[in-house]
């Protein structure tokens, strides 16, 4: 009867996906409040740590505080290691530590990463998982020495090295947090070697890690063959050409909208050359894409581009990576519903194969769920807030917030502490 009993109250994999954050952000809210985690005397207030915590954690990037003149250097890593934890999963941590005991994940484990991941498939999935781990500092690693190349003789080489890793990482993992000061990245507008960093890394973790397996196995067994070059883009699978090819499509859009809309802007990047108009339009583009770092004010920006920003905030990357949002390959299904709607057609199709119900019942569902999170959070906002703030910046905030992006119209430090708890 107990045994029977404590069965039904087992945790589901989502519960306990849910608890293992939440206890990550109690930790490291807890580390936050110590008296050496903030670079004055005295230990940070409860909420400013608990909003820091939650941010670092759920990469989003939005923060109460400067993160570089706030916090020591001991708060700093605390936030450095949520964010890796944060990137990686909650799940796929813990399953490291079982890797480095050289513990046998059980059945119960392997569903819990499975689900973690969203990965169609039982089998493999610790090995996946592995893979997902390795590559990830791999690439980290190789940001921070490109980053390096910058920041070590700009900073020295104990301050530079340490630069380069934490914006490495919070790069890959799409957090956005910096540690250079209020402006973020703002002093490296026309840097090319910090700006095609960054932009690489937010971009190869937003793709999401299922594509990098997929595209590294096509190309694989297409230098197994007689004729290697004749690699083709179709032998992926469709889950990966979805989301390359939307991811391709919103970057590209997304740049032309900024450059053309903010060409004359002043405040933003009016001043630029052409070529470097391009490169900041191309990289606010992308970190749109749940990353949150920026190299110019956001607060400035037209109103149409805070809007337009808004909504590749709210579609994100895509999934089985560090970035947020509805996901790229949702977007793209419920566009192609929509024009097989509109042409009278009954089955969804992309590239010959047919999207089946039960997905797109998934990704309306989400969207749904996840726009009326926007509009409640948004709402709630406004209310709490004072007439003075503009209806735009409060959308820009919480659809940074929904979409774990980070970027700011120079509002979320300003908001009353209800507004700011509405945020996390």
């Amino acid at each position: 009867m107990m045994k029977n009993r404590w069965k039904r109250r087992r945790l589901s994999s989502s519960q306990i996906i849910m608890l293992g954050f939440m206890g990550v952000i109690a930790l490291g809210t807890i580390l936050l409040m110590l008296p050496f985690a903030r670079a004055d005397a005295g230990g940070a207030p409860f909420l400013d740590a608990l909003f820091t915590a939650t941010s670092a954690t759920c990469v989003t990037g939005l923060i109460t505080q400067d993160t570089a003149t706030y916090w020591s250097a001991f708060g700093q890593t605390v936030i450095l290691g949520l964010i890796q934890i944060g990137g990686l999963g909650v799940i796929a941590c813990a399953a490291l530590f079982f890797f480095l005991l050289h513990r046998r994940l059980e059945l119960r484990e392997r569903i819990v990463l499975q689900e973690a991941y969203g990965a169609q498939q039982l089998g493999g999935i610790v090995g996946m998982v592995r893979k997902v781990i390795v590559g990830t500092l791999l690439v980290e690693g190789a940001g921070a020495v490109f980053y390096a190349i910058q920041f070590v003789p700009e900073f020295g080489i104990l301050r530079g090295i340490w630069y380069s890793v934490f914006h490495a990482v919070s790069a890959f993992c799409n957090a956005g947090i910096d540690i250079l000061g209020e402006k973020s990245l703002a002093g490296y507008a026309v840097n090319p070697v910090v700006n095609l960093t960054t932009i690489l890394l937010i971009v190869l973790s937003g793709i999401g890690f299922t594509v990098w397996f997929d595209v590294l196995a096509s190309v694989r067994e297409a230098f197994r063959r007689e004729n290697p070059v004749r690699w083709r883009f179709g032998r992926l699978k469709l889950h990966s050409k979805l989301a390359i090819i939307t991811t391709v499509i919103l970057i590209a859009a997304g740049a032309a909208f900024i450059f053309i809309a903010e060409y004359g802007n002043p405040d933003t990047i009016g001043g630029m050359n052409t070529g470097q108009k391009l490169m900041a339009s191309l990289f606010q583009s992308v970190t749109t894409r749940t990353a949150g770092f920026y190299t110019f004010s956001q607060g400035a920006l037209h109103e149409e581009s805070k809007l337009f920003c808004s909504v590749l905030m709210f579609i994100g990357g895509s999934p089985g990576g560090t970035a947020g949002g509805v996901k790229t390959t949702t977007f793209a299904m419920l566009i192609l519903a929509c024009v097989t709607f509109a042409r009278g057609g009954n089955d969804t199709e992309c590239m010959g194969r047919k999207i089946s119900v039960a997905n797109f019942r998934t990704g309306f569902c989400v969207v749904m769920v996840a726009f009326a999170v926007f509009i409640t959070g948004t709402i709630a906002v406004l209310a709490l807030e004072p007439d003075s703030v503009a209806t735009i910046d409060v959308l820009y905030e919480t659809a940074s917030a929904v979409g774990t992006v980070g970027l700011t119209a120079d509002l979320t430090p300003r908001l009353c502490r209800a507004s700011q708890i509405v945020l996390m």
